[in-house]
């Protein structure tokens, strides 16, 4: 599976089947987190067959099930671009997942932060965490605002890496579906603006990564 199908075919899932995650799946999710975590300086962990960090209220009211592995998205604190960092690697991480046949469910709020194993440093942060695993179900596609409400250049004026990377961006999973970004093209470069908001500078990172890996385009990103 390629990148572009991974980012095509992945969709948020919840529910998942009891089991653990077999050994050559974790040895190449470990394989990978690594590798992200020596680029990018970021403390991102995986914990397998723990349950408790979704045994919470809130998980019923996030309707999840069965999740019992799931990725921690940690950095240092004084990184200022921890959140759109922790997005970038996280989605490298989730669509590497989806090449392995695993599922996964980006969680900002309904799980307990209390119950969570990843080892967390005094000087570091918890972000959110990624339920993975082999899902219930696939998941649907969400719903997309329209490619003028997310891009300023015209559909004519794209070169075809550039509207690879906006059908990537715009299938990225953003918290609760905002989609508060915005693309253009300044002298052949993209370029992916975001207001400052509730998980924004995550969201951000998210849709960096998924444009940079379906257009094969690096692309620069701000917040406003």
């Amino acid at each position: 599976m390629t990148l572009r199908e991974a980012i095509k075919n992945r969709h948020s899932v919840r529910k998942y089947l009891p089991g653990p995650i077999p050994a050559e799946c974790r040895e190449e999710l470990e394989n990978c987190i690594q590798e992200c975590n020596e680029e990018s300086g970021l403390h991102l962990q995986v914990i397998y067959d723990e349950p408790g960090c979704f045994d919470t209220l809130f998980t019923k009211y996030g309707m999840f099930e069965n999740v019992e592995n799931y990725i921690a998205i940690v950095g240092d604190k004084s990184l200022k671009d921890l959140a759109c960092r922790g997005g970038y690697y996280g989605q490298k991480i989730v669509l590497r997942a989806q090449q392995l046949g695993l599922n996964t469910c980006w969680v900002g709020g309904t799980f307990s932060r209390g119950k969570c194993s990843a080892r967390i440093l005094p000087d570091e942060k918890l972000l959110c965490v990624i339920a993975v695993g082999y899902g219930a179900e696939q998941g649907v596609p969400h719903k997309s605002k329209p490619v003028g409400k997310l891009c300023g250049v015209k559909r004519s004026d794209m070169p075809t890496w550039f509207r690879n990377g906006v059908a990537g961006a715009m299938m990225a999973p953003t918290a609760m579906n905002q989609q508060k970004f915005f693309i253009t093209m300044e002298d052949n470069e993209a370029v992916i603006t975001a207001k400052k908001g509730f998980l924004t500078g995550l969201d951000l990172g998210i849709v960096q990564y998924s444009f940079e890996a379906a257009s094969g385009h690096a692309c620069r990103i701000q917040m406003k």
